[in-house]
């Protein structure tokens, strides 16, 4: 498992995601959790399911007006310019193959993932030159595209650094979204680099890519950091004298081809650390003594 990337680049973990916490894979759905903890039973790669409700929140800055009126004000707003622009390409091919006065269904338009199209077709039956009729839409004229008012959209993080502009030059609010939804996940316990390499190969069938990306560096993590008490454990039979000699020690760090990760952690997430290894049968602690 060798990290790769630019250069001298170093990652290190982030402050609220411990290097040595269980691998967790996120899955879109209950059928898939099932499934890939019985792939990774049958591959050897001791595992649990776990679903939890959390709320998910999104907030967005959002301006409105007509297409001339947000060009004009979007330059050097690349968020905007990028957006009026799909927009644009959008408009002339919606209206590449719909002529006024021919009827279409929706799907015969676009499909739920062309958003710019959904968006054009309210502002086109806002503005009255789309009408509903027997279930299908009418093109009655070809209008405008500078004519026609948008509602525009950004998650906050994607114009945080034109938040100033957009503040001055749009009459822009803000909406933020709550969601409550159940998360289903597959959490690996293991620390071998192996089982944990078999485990990422699995879940790529399965698990978000985000999932997969953040259980490589954790994996690496955790199995170095195993390694090095295993190690250290040898010379260090009293767990105070084990926990003394790691904190010394930290951050242990782990060079790759093009890359450094620096694996940084506290005398509590070692002394669960401890805890995980004695489950998975690696070590004996008891009392302040280890045996290996």
């Amino acid at each position: 498992m060798k990290p790769t990337g630019n250069v001298n680049k170093v990652i290190t973990p982030n402050p609220f995601i411990p290097p040595v916490r269980t691998l967790r894979l996120e899955v879109l759905s209950k059928d898939d959790m099932n499934a890939l903890s019985r792939e990774l039973s049958r591959a050897g790669v001791m595992n649990r399911t776990k679903e939890e409700v959390r709320p998910d929140v999104a907030h967005y800055i959002v301006i409105s007006g007509t297409y001339a009126e947000l060009l004009e004000r979007a330059e050097g707003i690349e968020p905007v310019t990028e957006s009026l622009e799909e927009l644009k390409a959008a408009f002339d091919d919606l209206l590449s193959y719909w002529k006024p006065g021919a009827e279409k269904r929706v799907e015969e338009l676009f499909d739920e993932s062309e958003h710019g199209k959904l968006m054009l077709m309210m502002a086109l039956i806002e503005s009255g030159a789309v009408v509903e009729s027997d279930g299908k839409l009418v093109l009655r004229e070809v209008p405008s595209l500078d004519s026609l008012r948008l509602e525009l959209r950004f998650p906050i993080e994607e114009v945080e650094e034109y938040l100033e502009a957009v503040e001055e030059r749009f009459n822009a609010g803000m909406i933020t979204e709550f969601t409550l939804a159940k998360h289903y996940y597959v959490e690996v316990m293991e620390v071998d680099r192996e089982l944990i390499e078999s485990a990422l190969r699995i879940a790529e069938d399965y698990a978000t890519e985000e999932s997969i990306v953040d259980a490589m560096f954790e994996g690496i993590a955790r199995s170095v950091l195993a390694d090095a008490i295993l190690e250290m454990a040898q010379g260090h039979r009293k767990k105070n004298e084990l926990l003394e000699a790691l904190m010394e020690r930290e951050p242990i760090v782990v060079d790759g081809e093009n890359e450094r990760i620096n694996v940084y952690f506290d005398e509590d997430a070692i002394e669960d650390f401890l805890k995980e290894l004695q489950t998975l049968g690696y070590i004996k602690v008891k009392g302040n003594r280890i045996w290996l």
